[in-house]
């Protein structure tokens, strides 16, 4: 079974990196609004008033959130400044509204892909706008092959702005040495397993020992108070790190748990109800034909709760 499981992963990661799948289910009258049923269970909706009002209700009960407009890989500074202008919105949506809620985005929605002058211009203006509402941005993680140009973007932004976060993967056989660099600079670092498709021997698989792995980078930040976000729906590593938090005893302005919308939403709600920081991230936009295979790629038996939403 488990073999089967990772086959399964391993072709949904695949099927969504293609580039020409996607574009015909996303312009197929026929599959788009089938895959989309799917997909409501894990997205905000394709609008940004979708999402303030689910952001609004888990406000509501008391959860802090994040938001993000989907897409990455722009190829057009035209598409890059778009995005950049959505991101402006989302920030001034949370200040007008005021939501409790972070930002979050791909480097390569906004430019990186194309420049990384371009991202720079343009991830400048977010930040600022983001710092003027008190916001916090976080940065994504993206592929293996644009991890140092990622890095290099979030180094030079933190030494402009307060209020910048970054994503580290665990998985990955050069965090070491990225966690080593980044934990020395004050900006919140997101831990997350790690979810793309990348070649051999660059990253552990899923297990006790990536368990455990995440789980010291988590320890390590919090013996030391650095800002820092548990990313995870895992219950094992969630009440693991409870136990840590337990025993550093941080302060609750620098740590939170959080989770992916439409997952295991029951367990951020017990871990808010014990008084601990949480946080629910929301995604919204067309694009998420990735975002729905990434997440069934997590837990390949999600296939079939897939099914069962498309066809009722």
């Amino acid at each position: 079974m488990n073999d089967l499981l990772s086959v399964g992963s391993a072709a949904l990661k695949k099927a969504a990196l293609n580039e020409d799948a996607k574009e015909y289910l996303l312009n197929n009258k026929v599959l788009y609004p089938l895959l989309k049923k799917a997909a409501d269970r894990y997205i905000g909706g394709e609008t940004l008033d979708d999402a303030v009002e689910k952001v609004k209700a888990e406000n509501n009960k008391g959860l802090k959130c994040s938001l993000e407009f989907m897409g990455e890989s722009t190829s057009t500074k035209h598409e890059a400044n778009e995005a950049t202008n959505e991101f402006l919105r989302i920030a001034s949506t949370i200040q007008s509204l005021e939501l409790n809620s972070t930002i979050s985005l791909d480097l390569s929605h906004i430019g990186l892909a194309i420049s990384k002058a371009l991202c720079i211009e343009n991830f400048s203006l977010l930040c600022d706008k983001a710092r003027q509402a008190n916001i916090e941005v976080i940065i994504s993680a993206e592929g293996i092959d644009r991890t140092d140009h990622v890095i290099d973007v979030y180094q030079w932004g933190i030494k402009k702005f307060d209020n910048l976060s970054i994503t580290l993967q665990a998985y990955l056989h050069r965090t070491k040495d990225d966690f080593a660099d980044l934990i020395k600079e004050s900006g919140r670092i997101r831990v997350v397993k790690g979810a793309f498709d990348v070649p051999d021997n660059t990253a552990l698989p899923r297990g006790d020992t990536l368990n455990e792995v995440y789980l010291s980078y988590v320890d390590q930040l919090l013996a030391i108070n650095h800002k820092c976000s548990i990313a995870t729906h895992h219950e094992f590593i969630q009440q693991e790190a409870k136990k840590l938090v337990d025993l550093y005893k941080p302060e609750k302005s620098t740590f939170e748990f959080e989770s992916l919308y439409g997952i295991q939403t029951e367990q951020l709600l017990a871990l808010k109800n014990e008084g601990y920081p949480t946080k629910l991230y929301f995604v919204y936009g067309k694009e998420w034909y990735l975002y729905l295979c990434n997440r069934i790629a997590e837990y390949p038996l999600n296939l079939f709760r897939a099914l069962d939403d498309i066809v009722n």
